[in-house]
């Protein structure tokens, strides 16, 4: 039996993720070519690497068919519901830094906070007839920050790529999105409200809550974590 770590398959990401171990004493990499889905550990014995996507590290986590997961905090917070009983954060891994915000156009002069968006909200719907649109992916983050805010007569509307362009083709009038360096809202004619940061994430080490382990299991999940610098 082994201790499945699930590592991002691809790009940046996977790269780092890499690093980060590498430089605590426990070595991954891919093996086989780029298209293959298979790796190696070493460091330490009885560990297996599982290359996923990030999106699906969060779901393997839950169901306790990985061990170990990196991947960002937004995508645990928003796919798990109540996600401290299914995981537990091991170490932020100070890489894939990103800010879920809330944006609008930024010819929008008279709106700059939630309480603007707000007031918007409720003007759109009595001229419209139907609730002011914020495109996004964070379904779950989003509706749980607008509704701890007081913001209502709005609704989500699913975005799952090219979100910043969703205003200008005039399928929604807000936006909620990760954002690293805000270029790509600014190039698209959006500004983040002032008070509208949802969440920051970063790329984490998870542990599983869910998943089982036997005493030999246990003995290589402390000897990883120990390695990492970790405690069990």
């Amino acid at each position: 039996m082994t201790i499945k770590l699930g590592v991002p398959s691809k790009g940046r990401l996977m790269e780092k993720t890499f690093s980060w171990f590498g430089a605590r004493g426990v070595g991954l990499s891919r093996t086989g070519s780029d298209r293959e889905y298979a790796g190696a550990v070493d460091g330490v014995d009885g560990v297996e690497l599982v290359l996923l996507s990030a999106g699906e590290i969060p779901r393997e986590l839950a169901a306790g068919r990985i061990h170990l997961g990196v991947t960002g905090i937004d995508l645990v917070r928003e796919k798990l519901g109540q996600w401290e009983q299914q995981v537990q954060e091991k170490a932020e891994l100070g890489f894939g830094h990103a800010d879920l915000i809330i944006a609008v156009p930024g010819c929008w002069v008279d709106v700059d906070t939630l309480e603007d968006l707000d007031a918007a909200a409720a003007a759109f719907r009595r001229k419209h007839g139907f609730r002011l649109r914020i495109a996004t992916k964070y379904h779950r983050l989003v509706r749980e920050y607008l509704q701890a805010n007081g913001v209502a007569d709005y609704q989500l509307v699913d975005s799952q790529g090219a979100t910043e362009g969703t205003i200008k083709n005039l399928t929604a009038e807000g936006v909620a999105d990760i954002t690293s360096t805000g270029d790509t809202l600014r190039a698209n004619h959006l500004k983040i409200l002032s008070d509208a940061l949802v969440l920051k994430s970063q790329a984490t080490l998870f542990k599983s809550r869910k998943a089982a382990m036997d005493d030999e299991e246990r003995v290589t999940m402390k000897a990883l974590l120990t390695t990492l610098g970790l405690d069990d």
